[in-house]
């Protein structure tokens, strides 16, 4: 028998993104076998098994497959369900069919509704773990933050939320509390928000959930555009989440999760309706003035500058 590992068992994790689609949906895609497939799991991987008797005692049985052909076995177990708020279950990590796990997690997933959106809260905590655990343990932010973002557009897909998107995403040479900061306080936003050849000033930036944040973003041709929007949720460092209340108006979402030293940074703006996206993108330039103001963000934050 493997030997456990006292010290792993402090690992702790919590996760907080908002979905554009009703809870009843999102709860849907965690317990129907064939969604479940379809986002599990980080990056590119696929899950040719996914069996899930969704009861309290009911099995969880996946076969997790990496990129290179690597088959990562899963198993589990429900412990509570109250359809459409609240999951309860464990996994373990098995180093194949068979074996003792290696790693067992007690995973709590909360789903609030917000007004037709959903809130999930994912709160993971390491029951058992074996020296062998230390890698996945080390990746576990980043493989959920992946899930998760694979989850966004699945059910983003099933809603036609995707038509009503605008999506950035950029890997930026900095570390995460860095890029919070940058990202969070007047005198670091200010030289980088917007699309190349703007500049900012900053009126008010009340960073935390009701807050408000009101700038006016000054055009090359010295026009001024007057923006406000309102906080509606923080959790640093990980997620900003904020209406856009002033037109064009839209919802606001950008997370942040380590890769290594490294922070991937991904922005979605939802609009209510595809109509008011396509405006959006072609009188604003938003879809490319969205990718130059990532970039002025990554030299902003690059080694060499700060």
């Amino acid at each position: 028998m493997t030997q456990k590992n006292d010290d792993l068992l402090e690992k702790e994790l919590v996760l907080v993104r908002i979905f554009d689609a009703p809870r009843e949906l999102v709860f849907k895609m965690w317990t129907e076998p064939r969604h479940f497939a379809q986002w599990w799991g980080p990056s590119q991987f696929t899950n040719p098994v996914c069996d899930l008797d969704v009861r309290p005692g009911g099995v969880i049985r996946v076969d997790m497959r990496a990129p290179d052909g690597t088959v990562y076995p899963m198993g589990g177990s429900f412990l509570k369900i109250t359809p459409p708020e609240r999951l309860v279950f464990t996994t373990t990590a098995l180093m194949k069919r068979g074996d003792e796990p290696f790693l067992e997690n007690l995973n709590t997933v909360t789903f609030a509704d917000l007004n037709g959106k959903t809130k999930l809260t994912l709160h993971v905590r390491v029951l058992m773990a074996t020296p062998e655990a230390t890698g996945p343990l080390e990746g576990m932010e980043q493989g959920w933050s992946e899930s998760l973002e694979r989850l966004q557009d699945l059910t983003g897909a099933e809603t036609g939320a995707v038509d009503r998107q605008i999506v950035g995403t950029r890997l930026l040479d900095a570390p995460r509390d860095l890029v919070w900061k940058v990202w969070t306080e007047p005198e670091h936003l200010a030289p980088w928000w917007g699309p190349n050849g703007f500049t900012s000033t900053i009126q008010e930036m009340d960073v935390r959930p009701g807050g408000t944040w009101r700038l006016i973003m000054h055009g090359p041709d010295g026009t001024d555009y007057p923006n406000s929007s309102v906080y509606v949720e923080v959790v640093k460092p990980q997620l900003l989440v904020y209406d856009h209340v002033s037109a064009p108006q839209f919802h606001s979402m950008a997370t942040f999760f380590s890769e290594g030293n490294k922070t991937r940074v991904t922005v979605r703006l939802f609009f209510d309706t595809a109509a008011l996206r396509d405006k959006t993108a072609k009188e604003f330039g938003a879809v490319e003035g969205l990718q130059q103001m990532l970039e002025r963000l990554a030299e902003r934050t690059t080694p060499s500058v700060r």
